[in-house]
């Protein structure tokens, strides 16, 4: 898991969607994101422990929008699609930064999911 600081891993102890930290949390785990990678709001939720607050994550994603260090067009729902596109403020601005990542966007579906996507669960051990 990654660390806060070097010190506890994200996540440490599962935040739950309802503690008052869990967007910044959410938040920590984006910001990891490399770009020309994506991920899932479940597999977010899953790695903080609150599986099954995906719709959580995408609020915080909505969220974000103020916050230019967080790459919220990194996260996607499960298959892919740019579910959140139209909290960008233009309708193919989400698209439009994926692709200037080198990530192939078609009818608003990423492809090749499986060869780009970034698992937290995996990743951050």
């Amino acid at each position: 898991m990654a660390t806060k600081s070097g010190s506890e891993p994200i996540g440490a102890n599962g935040p739950k969607a309802k503690d008052p930290n869990f967007f910044a949390s959410v938040y920590e785990v984006v910001r990891l994101i490399p770009p020309g990678r994506v991920t899932s709001y479940g597999a977010i939720a899953t790695y903080l422990g609150s599986k099954g607050s995906a719709r959580m994550v995408g609020w915080a994603m909505n969220a974000s929008h103020t916050q230019p260090d967080i790459p919220a067009h990194r996260v996607l729902n499960r298959n892919g699609l740019l579910t959140g596109k139209h909290h960008f403020g233009e309708p193919n601005l989400m698209a439009d930064l994926l692709i200037a990542e080198g990530i192939m966007v078609i009818e608003n579906q990423v492809q090749n999911l499986a060869d780009i996507f970034w698992d937290p669960n995996l990743e951050l051990l």
